[in-house]
């Protein structure tokens, strides 16, 4: 007897489940030159995650433990959480609140 496995359940969000629904009803096709694409995404990856600056900032200690559970609370290392809300401010994803 073999035991059945079991599907893993993921959270698609809207746009999510559109493209797994156009892949499953078979809409996509390979592109010709597939070995190239890999290597130009690769590349695009690879200069996107380098990290080749450093800073230092001081804060204020409270300011630093909101921050860190906050990063807890999306399970990223504090420094992580901090270098993706920058990043997310710099491509013009966030943006600056006025009070």
């Amino acid at each position: 007897m073999t035991k059945k496995q079991k599907q893993p359940v993921f959270n698609l969000d809207a746009e999510e489940q559109a493209l797994s629904d156009s892949f499953d009803r078979g809409e996509w096709q390979s592109v010709a030159n597939l070995d190239e694409e890999i290597a130009k995404a690769r590349e695009a990856a690879s200069n996107y995650l380098s990290k080749d600056a450093r800073i230092n900032i001081r804060l204020s200690s409270s300011d630093l433990e909101r921050i860190k559970q906050m990063a807890a609370h999306e399970g990223l290392p504090y420094q992580t959480f901090i270098a993706s809300i920058l990043h997310k401010y710099s491509a013009g994803h966030l943006s600056w609140k006025s009070k």
